[in-house]
């Protein structure tokens, strides 16, 4: 349910309405291609704040057995931020990336916590189908309040709205109680996994020590290693497309009605895809379906390149709903198998390190090249890249090795 929770946030204020939202009414006072860059580097100085304090926070949960207050505090600032959205307006570009910021870092701090539950409330027979069934959950939810929303801004009149961007506003204040709202079961039902150590150490030396004793722990889960360094790489790929594709498409002229209902439908097509990759992996593996959905990727970054029509946003954004929840739920459920299950949340903060340094890194480049060129087609094709050495790191990595690795600790 938190995945049905969250994918609110992801939807509405990460992917579809609220980059169309910033592009057109609160940097209305800045060039298309400035609006795109201060974009992305909001992201970026997000993510980075985040991927400092992941393993540093993972630690300490683990420790204490703290995660699920960790994840209730990121989700409250996550909650009160996306809220305050609602009351930005034209020329606002400040305070709305500023809000912005705080909302990313309240959710990408919580999904640390949230992923790290997950081998503790499913066996490991169990893990791939639970995770991607989470994410298909995710993409029911968000596209349920994502297709309300598009109905809000396409005629603003019928529901009372004054005008398309009053109801973009609503729409950030009505993710805010969804999220809070469908947070709920996972605070109410979860039991807080038991901690693994003393309580007798300062938590800073806590936390320093563990991530010492984590680093060291690396060369040892050497397949965990690799899989975390190809998850860096390819994530990034995917976070950028997910964050950028609606400034992307503002950018080169294209109707934000257009791109909204082509999310939308990507969350619903997402749904049986997502199920569909989780029963692949029962019959080729988890890495070998990461593969394929990442070589689908590739397609989508080349072919971005080239869009100009609005026929060819709705072709890719089938594509990326074909690939997009099997590889990231795999991703999630396949790292958790090679982890020892009495460090998940420091193993997982790692892990969300990976992802955000890789949405630093991502936002960054994406940033830089928008600048240099005034363009983002050139930043969309060199995302493809990201596809192609991540896939690489993937398929060194001895999946039964590593599995075996675990079960004789």
């Amino acid at each position: 349910m938190y995945d049905w929770a969250n994918s609110a946030f992801l939807c509405t204020i990460i992917t579809a309405v609220y980059p169309i939202y910033f592009a057109q009414v609160s940097a209305s006072g800045l060039e298309p291609s400035e609006a795109t860059t201060v974009f992305a580097t909001a992201t970026t100085v997000a993510l980075s704040v985040i991927a400092v304090l992941a393993p540093i926070l993972g630690a300490l949960a683990d420790h204490y057995a703290v995660r699920k207050r960790f994840l209730a505090g990121f989700l409250g600032l996550g909650v009160l931020s996306t809220a305050g959205l609602a009351w930005t307006g034209s020329g606002d570009w400040k305070l709305g990336a500023g809000l912005f910021i705080l909302a990313n870092i309240g959710a990408s701090g919580s999904f640390v916590f949230y992923d790290s539950l997950l081998p503790h409330v499913a066996r490991p027979s169990e893990v791939d189908r639970v995770s991607t069934a989470g994410y298909a959950l995710g993409y029911l939810g968000g596209g349920l309040l994502l297709a309300v929303n598009l109905f809000w801004i396409m005629k603003p009149s019928v529901f009372g709205f004054a005008d398309a961007p009053t109801a973009m506003r609503w729409s950030f204040l009505s993710v805010a109680i969804w999220w809070a709202l469908f947070s709920i079961p996972i605070l109410r039902r979860v039991p807080e996994p038991p901690g693994s150590e003393s309580r007798e150490d300062h938590p800073a030396v806590v936390a320093f020590q563990r991530l010492s004793s984590t680093f060291r722990e690396l060369r040892k889960y050497r397949q965990a290693l690799l899989l975390l360094v190809g998850f860096l790489i390819y994530n990034d790929g995917i976070g950028t497309i997910i964050r950028m594709t609606s400034v992307y498409g503002t950018e080169i002229g294209l109707e934000s009605s257009t791109m909204i209902s082509a999310i939308l439908m990507v969350q619903f097509l997402g749904i049986p895809f997502t199920f569909a990759f989780g029963a692949l992996s029962s019959k080729i593996g988890a890495k070998k379906s990461i593969l394929l959905a990442l070589t689908i990727y590739m397609v989508v970054a080349v072919l971005a390149f080239r869009m100009k029509s609005a026929q060819e946003f709705y072709a890719l954004a089938f594509l990326v709903a074909v690939a997009q929840g099997g590889c990231q739920a795999l991703s999630r459920s396949l790292f958790a198998s090679l982890v020892p299950p009495t460090k998940t949340s420091e193993f997982f903060g790692f892990f969300a390190v990976a992802e955000k340094f890789a949405g630093v890194a991502g936002m960054g480049i994406f940033a830089l090249l928008v600048g240099l060129t005034g363009s983002g087609r050139t930043a969309v094709l060199s995302i493809a890249l990201f596809f192609l050495i991540g896939a690489g790191f993937l398929m060194a990595v001895d999946v039964e090795k590593g599995r075996q690795n675990v079960e004789q600790d």
